[in-house]
């Protein structure tokens, strides 16, 4: 009950209080007349039994609000019949049109004109016309024509400017409530935006960091692998000194491949970008693994698609990222299992993509981890095995690529991985380009090499996907000016919904 009295609280707008205001008064109003007019006994039974009529049917409507407060609309066009028959019982049994209940047409009128609008304002004046005309018996001799022809004149003059003003107010306050979604959505957007441009800022800061320590350390670390090789070279093979210097070794090593992966994921590496046909790399990467795959029972399946076009790619780094992809799923399947890697064609927010997928029935991983495998350092396997940098430098090697990485995974069923590479025909080159549109200025902005946006300059025409709305690092898309809604971009509609671009 209580919430049902929220609801109805929430909801209730000042229409709702006329209609129950105008009842009030029409209830005090006739037993007012009752008390104080001078009428005979039988005009006032009658009178007295119209009442109850009234009291019945308002008691009757005011029920099913209670209950079907979200039917209201309904509710009241039901109301609007019972409540004309109400007046035509007044008017009738209290002098016909000499009776001065018929200004009870006139609020009616305007209260279903703010309600409803002017359109039905004007049914509503049109149906009070007619009531009214067979209220008074037709008895046109007692009343002059212009008379008559005013008061149903008043009733339209009333409907429509009062609907007319409704359906404006209306149409203001959805815009206004459209204006807040849209004012609470840019905010929330803001927050988001602002949210990773700390992360950017402190991955870059953590990069500038692990790159100058990881210089200092590697000096010192190869005069220590150096030297335990050289004292391998002069130790009796199974004595204890042997193993450890051994140990020193492998160690030494595995802090090396670390120190790799750091600079690696650092330093800004210098993208060499051709076209390339994805298959002929996935192929090239995967030949790199074939003894492992044999000696732990690992199966390979390929599913390549024939039809792909080629896309613009760096061919180094995007080896690093499939054995990066490899590697991590050999190590999800240590008693076997099965890697399926395949290519395809995907269409998303109206741009071409070329997905790479690489699929594994590995022990999969935790739902509450994968949110968090793309940060660097973490991992998910033990310690010792794995930096917790190869995923990170796979999603940067992917972004620089103006693609992106996505991970589906399920506990004891496997893991999934697609890589998503733009791809814009080359034909579309020739055509007007987004910055070209928009004059962005990304060639001539001051320090444009440090800040280009990342349409710029090979998907001018996709960059809705590349710097904008649909872009998940859209944050890199300040001086394309596409933080914001791309639906509402005039280039975005000229390309994507006119098509005449």
């Amino acid at each position: 009950m209580r919430e049902k009295w929220k609801h109805i609280k929430a909801e209730f707008e000042l229409a709702d209080a006329g209609f129950l205001i105008l009842r009030i008064v029409a209830l005090i109003g006739g037993y007012g007349w009752l008390a104080f007019a001078d009428i005979e006994p039988d005009v006032a039974r009658r009178f007295h039994y119209i009442l109850i009529y009234f009291i019945l049917y308002c008691v009757l409507l005011y029920t099913l609000l209670f209950w079907l407060f979200h039917k209201k609309q309904v509710i009241y066009v039901f109301s609007l019949f019972l409540d004309i028959s109400f007046l035509y019982l007044l008017i009738k049994n209290t002098g016909g049109f000499n009776s001065s209940y018929f200004v009870g047409f006139y609020l009616l009128t305007v209260l279903h004109s703010f309600y409803y609008g002017y359109i039905f304002g004007l049914f509503v004046a049109t149906l009070c016309s007619v009531v009214y005309v067979i209220s008074g018996n037709f008895e046109f001799e007692l009343i002059h024509w212009t008379e008559l022809s005013l008061r149903i004149a008043f009733l339209f003059l009333l409907s429509l400017p009062v609907g007319i003003l409704s359906d404006r107010l209306r149409y203001d306050k959805e815009k206004i409530e459209s204006l807040n979604k849209e004012l609470l959505h840019s905010m929330e957007e803001l927050k988001r935006l602002q949210s990773k441009l700390i992360k950017a800022e402190k991955l870059s800061a953590l990069g500038k960091m692990t790159a100058d320590v990881a210089h200092e350390i590697r000096n010192p670390l190869s005069v220590i692998g150096g030297f335990a090789k050289r004292l391998k070279k002069r130790l009796q093979p199974g004595t204890k000194e042997m193993e450890y210097a051994e140990i020193i070794v492998q160690e030494v090593m595995r802090l090396e491949k670390i120190l790799r992966d750091v600079l690696s994921f650092s330093r800004e590496a210098r993208y060499h970008l051709r076209h390339y046909n994805i298959n002929d790399l996935v192929l090239e990467s995967l030949r790199y693994f074939q003894d492992i795959l044999a000696e732990r029972s690992i199966k390979v399946e390929t599913e390549l698609s024939d039809k792909l076009p080629e896309v613009l790619i760096d061919r180094d780094q995007l080896i690093q990222v499939f054995n990066n992809l490899i590697s991590n799923a050999i190590d999800a399947m240590p008693e076997g299992g099965t890697i399926t890697l395949s290519t395809r064609v995907d269409t998303e927010h109206n741009v071409n993509f070329v997905v790479v997928d690489v699929v594994d029935t590995g022990h999969g991983i935790p739902e509450d981890k994968i949110d968090r495998l793309f940060e660097p350092f973490f991992t998910t396997k033990e310690i010792g095995h794995g930096t917790g940098l190869g995923l990170s430098i796979c999603k940067k090697i992917m972004e620089e690529h103006r693609g992106r990485i996505k991970v589906c995974s399920i506990v004891e069923k496997g893991t999934s991985f697609s890589l998503y590479f733009p791809y814009m025909p080359p034909e579309e080159s020739f055509k007007t380009q987004c910055w070209e549109y928009m004059k962005c200025g990304v060639e001539k902005a001051e320090g444009a090499i440090e800040r280009r946006c990342p349409a710029y300059p090979n998907y001018g025409r996709i960059c809705w996907v590349i710097a904008g709305t649909y872009c998940e690092g859209r944050v890199q898309g300040a001086i394309a000016q596409k933080i914001g809604d791309c639906k509402k971009c005039e280039f975005y509609n000229r390309v994507v919904i006119k098509k005449d671009l």
